[in-house]
């Protein structure tokens, strides 16, 4: 839990650009205690990407829609430090997830991507990401209406 500070910091820079994340404002650390013990490193498992001994990424694996049919599919969000950005960590941090995956029992992975954040779209097609939903104009950003687009990826 001493990680939550820095996970934090590293989401709410994403937040200004509009293009990472529907939340408006910044978040606290306190706001996120729930969110972060809601992550069970056995099987929906928050990682972070170290760099010169500081958290310069992170990757959340969590329940997706919370019931139980649903125990095998999980929602994947990753959230890279700005200065850190182009360098191959989320990569790093999406090829362990889809590595890991079926050893926490997982079988599907979905990610929930604005439609133009190209940089995240492309990033998860390299690992065989798939779209299988498309939300139009379903979240407005400083006045302007923005895509959704569901990636999913079935897990060996």
């Amino acid at each position: 839990e001493s990680d939550l500070k820095a996970i934090v910091a590293i989401y709410n820079a994403a937040i200004p650009g509009r293009t990472a994340t529907a939340d408006l404002e910044p978040v606290s650390v306190e706001s996120r205690r729930p969110w972060f013990r809601s992550h069970v490193p056995s099987r929906y498992p928050l990682w972070v990407a170290e760099r010169e001994r500081q958290i310069v990424a992170w990757l959340s694996v969590r329940r997706f829609y919370g019931r139980p049919a649903y125990a095998a599919t999980a929602e994947l969000g990753i959230y890279v430090a700005p200065e850190y950005q182009h360098r191959g960590i989320g990569s790093q941090l999406l090829d362990l997830a889809v590595c890991e995956g079926p050893k926490l029992h997982l079988t599907t992975f979905l990610a929930f991507i604005f439609a133009h954040n190209q940089p995240s779209l492309n990033l998860f097609e390299q690992f065989g990401f798939c779209e299988w939903g498309y939300l139009p104009c379903v979240a407005e950003l400083d006045g302007a209406l923005r895509d959704l687009v569901i990636l999913g990826k079935r897990l060996c």
